[in-house]
């Protein structure tokens, strides 16, 4: 289900089917919207191409959405697949797509070592994770309790961003405020996520002299990462149950929450793009311009960031979610 584009493009006769005699007809006609797998999910993909090689049917796709921030980095999201990583665009295969999302995100979270943990932690294990923590900001290290993605990931296969100093230690500061001190985010937040976003895009806009597409993609890409990931990994099991009252009816996390958690998102998005397969040439670019951002972030800290949480309103449910 990864095969890159590399390997698709340069081989015009890869057969996944050995013995599958292939079909004269092609299962699917180009400028059909379809379902594609890129790595462990399925994406919404448009057939651009349908050609007949060696016995064996090959689309060019297109993917939307979710992975179309990246092709203003590259054009390396389009790519040739196999029918084996296509999927009808139907209502039971969207069902399908849904409930692969969830498994991905969740059912690994449920699997994780602590994740299920309700013992009260000593004052030795507390010790412990917050040097877990730091070592994870510091050197990118992905923490398998809270890991979103398989154990067997390399780091070798990680994007490494780097987070300024100032910053980690916002994290730090972030994790003993919740888990130590049993404070909380006033939610909602001001600036919202998408408020720094924004004011990161007039920022970009105002010092090239331009607006462009690419950051404005990128910044989409951002939001929408968020917005996924913060309820599957980026709170900790004391702020499950404010997450529950502040976002309700569709209402995006983005305009609920505020730079504590969305410098959260950059410690896991090496895991997130993980399975993602990008060019060095788009990696290096990429991760230019997620420390610009970084960068951006640092500057305005004191303005983006909050001093001190909230101690009145502590939430409760523990057992459930993420580990402290």
């Amino acid at each position: 289900m990864g095969n890159s584009s590399k390997d698709d493009s340069a081989s015009d006769g890869d057969t996944s089917s050995g013995d599958t005699p292939p079909s004269k007809s092609s299962l699917y006609s180009e400028g059909e919207k379809v379902l594609a797998y890129h790595g462990p999910r399925l994406y919404e993909a448009k057939v651009q191409k349908a050609e007949l090689r060696k016995k064996e049917w090959r689309y060019f796709v297109h993917y939307l959405k979710s992975l179309q921030w990246l092709r203003h980095l590259s054009n390396s999201w389009d790519e040739w697949v196999g029918v084996d990583r296509l999927m009808k665009h139907t209502e039971e295969n969207v069902l399908k797509q849904q409930a692969l999302d969830k498994k991905q995100g969740v059912d690994k979270n449920v699997k994780s070592g602590r994740s299920a943990q309700t013992k009260p932690k000593s004052s030795t294990d507390a010790k412990v994770e917050k040097e877990d923590l730091k070592n994870n900001v510091s050197k990118g290290k992905k923490r398998k309790s809270e890991s979103g993605v398989e154990d067997n990931v390399s780091l070798e296969k990680l994007v490494k961003i780097q987070i300024p100093s100032t910053l980690r230690k916002q994290l730090v500061d972030d994790w003993e405020f919740v888990t130590q001190q049993d404070k909380l985010v006033k939610l909602p937040r001001s600036p919202t996520v998408d408020d720094i976003l924004t004011k990161y895009l007039e920022y970009r806009a105002k010092k090239d002299g331009m607006m462009t597409d690419s950051i404005g993609e990128i910044l989409k890409g951002i939001r929408c990462y968020f917005d996924k990931a913060l309820p599957v990994m980026l709170l900790y099991k004391k702020e499950r149950k404010q997450y529950h009252e502040a976002v309700v009816d569709n209402v995006s996390p983005s305009t609920v929450y505020g730079a504590e958690h969305l410098l959260r998102l950059f410690v896991k998005l090496p895991e997130l793009l993980a399975f993602v397969n990008i060019e060095e040439e788009t990696l290096t670019r990429l991760q230019q311009k997620v420390l610009d951002f970084l960068k951006f972030l640092q500057k305005n800290q004191s303005t983006f960031f909050l001093s001190a949480y909230d101690g009145s309103k502590v939430s409760e449910g523990k057992g459930k979610g993420k580990d402290d």
